[in-house]
């Protein structure tokens, strides 16, 4: 074996690249069909929305839903699962369990979107992605969209870096002047985002710049702005771009012990000061760390993030 292909680009407890491309992933690769769960009583189904490229999404309704004879008509939730852009998917137990859980308790029809990861598939394919299950959602070309969801309620939501792509979402419906006729993103969710920049932030660790120093240039290699790029941190060159935020309100959630708080915090704060006209609002969990509530969705910080979860998706 050449020793040179034994040398690794970037290494850590769930992930490991060498440099010669192969990727070895240590978290996140277990997955579990869609179907009936029998706690929560909701139905999931995996459409794949695009041939070419294998991506799909998992659709989760709660099963009262579809028996009834009436066509009631349920908020949209567009989630994007978590992992930093580099790890795990939609068919993840995790991801599986949690979405059953938020289409319960919110009475909502989630859209969890399987986008392609980095570093085989580098920036910007995880926000095209995205952007075509948003659009394929708003569309309401499945029959649970059609019969069941309000496309005038599509909410975005996702964690670490679903949260940062979910920011990404809101700009690009803002650029590109929304989704299809009658649709229209009313809120946005962003669990623990994840995002980054050259200069440091109050609070902020020096490991976590260096981590995030190492995974930039494998999930974005194209980008000439590196840690600035704006699309991992909206603050660089100021905030007017955030002005830009297709939806008409936002929740920012992050934890005490969370290492990606302060990167949240400030976003928070700038989107607040930006000239925005929506409303923004922010939720810190007492004592926990980076998406506990995926770990530990019983306790009781969990239950209330639920709680408030549950409570904007049902705001008008």
């Amino acid at each position: 074996m050449d020793p040179s292909s034994a040398k690794l680009v970037f290494d850590s407890p769930l992930l490991r690249v060498h440099n010669d491309g192969r990727v070895e992933c240590f978290y996140g690769t277990e997955t579990t069909p869609p179907g009936l769960d029998a706690v929560t009583r909701v139905a999931s189904k995996d459409v794949v929305i695009d041939g070419a490229t294998g991506v799909f999404v998992r659709l989760y309704i709660p099963s009262r839903i579809l028996a009834a004879e009436h066509r009631r008509k349920l908020p949209i939730l567009v989630y994007f699962h978590g992992g930093g852009l580099v790890l795990d998917s939609a068919a993840s137990p995790m991801y599986h369990r949690y979405l059953n859980s938020v289409a319960s308790k919110a009475a909502v029809l989630a859209v969890s979107v399987n986008y392609r990861l980095a570093p085989e598939h580098p920036l910007p394919a995880a926000y095209d992605d995205s952007w075509a299950a948003l659009s394929w959602a708003a569309s309401g070309v499945d029959p649970w969209l059609s019969d069941h969801g309000d496309t005038g309620r599509v909410f975005l939501a996702g964690d670490s870096g679903g949260a940062n792509i979910v920011h990404n979402i809101a700009i690009m419906a803002g650029a590109r002047h929304g989704l299809p006729a009658g649709a229209f993103v009313k809120g946005a969710i962003l669990l623990h985002p994840m995002f980054g920049g050259k200069e440091p932030v109050d609070g902020e660790s020096r490991e976590t710049r260096e981590i995030m120093e190492k995974l930039w240039p494998l999930i974005c290699p194209q980008s000439t702005e590196g840690l600035d790029d704006p699309r991992l941190n909206p603050m660089a060159g100021g905030a007017l771009g955030l002005r830009d935020l297709a939806c008409r309100k936002i929740l920012v959630c992050s934890a005490e012990r969370d290492h990606a708080r302060p990167r949240a915090a400030a976003y928070y704060q700038a989107v607040k000061e930006s000239g925005w006209r929506g409303s923004v609002e922010w939720l810190e969990s007492a004592g926990e760390e980076h998406v506990f509530f995926l770990h530990k969705p019983e306790c009781d910080e969990s239950l209330a993030l639920m709680d408030r979860l549950v409570a904007f998706l049902g705001e008008d």
